[in-house]
């Protein structure tokens, strides 16, 4: 569904992403982590070419990032992205910020946009705040309805850009929740994220990146359950992030 082949990156003359390369199959969860700064938002932001890269290329369901002729717009659609902070329309309603897209981009009237953006909203456990603004909303059903909304546009496969860390403590598990459950549904899923818990529960394969480069790309259980053949760097990392 998504392959990422030798993608390199710089701002100026800084090397933001070095020959990064996996690829995630159809039906699989990716959780890409790392320290701050090791380029983990930029590769997944590079997937919907929200981020330019200078090499390389990623072909997402067969279409080519790197193509002058793709239509970018139109490949953004089929790619749900979901950011950390939230990125609603905040004068809209929030049967309005369902909607908007799905009636500009897909060309869907009034009714079928409001149709299935509710259908959505329904899911995430927000139906009855349909009328509301984003403001009236906490972070995390703000992040639900971000979620009910790129889920509205049908994509093909979703990303997720620390969708949890700009959240209370409280509000993580109801967002962590509609993520699991699209998991186990079987939709095709990148997570930047620092909840292992989430990662152990849902993610096929890690993804560990340090200094722009992928260190680690192997199946869960061997990240987590076989520490010691990991790379130096990734065991510095679990060693911080699991003793706790």
């Amino acid at each position: 569904m998504i392959e990422i082949n030798k993608i390199s990156k710089w701002y100026g003359d800084f090397q933001v992403l070095t020959d990064c390369s996996t690829r995630i199959n159809k039906g699989e969860v990716v959780v890409v982590c790392g320290p701050s700064g090791s380029g983990k938002s930029t590769l997944i932001k590079c997937v919907n070419a929200l981020e330019p890269f200078q090499q390389g290329d990623i072909i997402v369901d067969g279409i080519s990032v790197a193509d002058p002729k793709t239509n970018l717009p139109k490949l953004r659609s089929r790619v749900g992205m979901v950011f950390q902070h939230f990125e609603l329309f905040p004068h809209l309603s929030i049967t309005e910020n369902l909607t908007l897209a799905q009636m500009k981009v897909m060309g869907r009237s009034k009714e079928e946009a409001s149709q299935k953006g509710l259908a959505y909203l329904d899911r995430v456990g927000l139906k009855a705040h349909a009328h509301k603004f984003p403001g009236q909303l906490s972070g995390g059903q703000q992040q639900r309805v971000a979620i009910a909304r790129a889920l509205s546009m049908d994509p093909i496969a979703m990303l997720f850009d620390e969708p949890t860390s700009a959240l209370d403590p409280e509000m993580v598990n109801e967002v962590l929740d509609v993520m699991v459950e699209l998991a186990q549904e079987g939709m095709t899923m990148m997570c930047v994220t620092h909840e292992m818990g989430f990662a152990r529960r849902v993610a096929n394969r890690v993804i560990f990146m340090d200094k722009g480069q992928i260190v680690e790309d192997c199946a869960k259980e061997a990240f987590f359950g076989n520490v010691e053949a990991r790379s130096e760097r990734a065991q510095q990392f679990l060693s911080k992030i699991l003793q706790h």
